[in-house]
């Protein structure tokens, strides 16, 4: 299974900083320390040019972001300031997607362990994401001729606003988005298909709408492709989270998604998405089983 990812690219943050950055390293810490997983399954991502970002963003926003032109008040939507290595990570990181779509294409199953900046728009960036690596991706393997049609389940507790902005009206690409109803963002967009669940949504009560969703957007969807949001957060101690899954329940989740994808013959690329856990370990473990499971999923 190939791995690709990112930490190794710094971004600096302010002291007291809420984004869980150390997550990253030590998810990759926890595979290598698993036995599971060598040296030769991780892989540096290449950056996004501006041709692979420039079909899901705007030219003049790709430009603002590299070259350090954003307002202050951009800046700040996003989440963190601008600096070299906030462009450099947030090329490598559409990048990495890009690559674990061509690794599922080849193998069944390829994952970024980090991406899912599913909050990014066409022409701006929000919720610490800065380029939405998942649409990139998606076009990007269309543009490849390797994947006709692509379905991005959306797993991470947060609605992928971003996504469904940009792919909206694109009917190749089906976005799924299952999500707390009271969490951020606020002001939500339509995807192809929304599940929103109350706060505090059991493992039973979230797995049972999951199915539902599932059978939906794979009738309506008819993938080539498809691309895993897998977010840690809708776990029931996360700071930003409000849903109530457990790990046991989590790890299902992920059962649930990569069955259907295995089963139908259908390739997956995983991205991590957001974990914001109150132990950090607590999100690291969530992360790895969700890329170990995957591994002996496809074997």
């Amino acid at each position: 299974m190939q791995l690709f990812y990112t930490d190794v690219f710094v971004l600096p943050l302010p002291a007291g900083h809420r984004f869980p950055m150390e997550k990253y390293s030590r998810l990759r810490e926890s595979l290598l320390a698993s036995g599971e997983f060598s040296e030769s399954d991780f892989h540096l991502p290449h950056a996004a040019s501006d041709e692979e970002l420039g079909r899901a963003h705007d030219a003049a926003y790709i430009a603002a972001v590299s070259q350090g032109l954003l307002p202050e008040k951009a800046q700040k939507a996003i989440g963190f300031p601008w600096s070299a290595g906030m462009v450099e990570r947030s090329r490598r990181s559409a990048g990495a997607t890009i690559c674990a779509c061509r690794a599922a294409l080849a193998h069944g199953v390829g994952a970024n362990l980090a991406g899912g900046t599913h909050h990014a728009f066409r022409d701006r960036g929000e919720g610490f994401c800065v380029f939405n690596d998942a649409a990139v991706a998606a076009r990007a393997m269309q543009a490849e001729g390797r994947a006709r049609r692509i379905l991005i389940v959306d797993c991470d507790v947060h609605q992928g606003n971003g996504t469904a902005s940009i792919l909206r009206g694109d009917d190749s690409i089906f976005t799924f988005s299952m999500h707390g109803a009271r969490n951020f963002p606020f002001d939500k967009e339509a995807s192809d298909l929304d599940i929103e669940l109350p706060d505090g949504c059991s493992d039973a009560a979230y797995l049972l709408r999951l199915d539902e969703g599932l059978n939906t957007a794979f009738d309506l969807a008819r993938p080539d492709l498809v691309i895993y949001l897998a977010g840690a957060d809708p776990y029931h101690d996360d700071r930003l989270g409000r849903l109530g899954l457990s790990f046991d329940g989590l790890a299902e989740r992920d059962n649930r998604v990569f069955s259907r994808c295995r089963d139908a013959h259908i390739p997956v690329a995983i991205a991590m998405a957001g974990g914001y856990a109150r132990q950090i370990d607590d999100t690291v473990r969530i992360h790895a089983t969700t890329i170990r499971h995957a591994k002996r999923t496809w074997g």
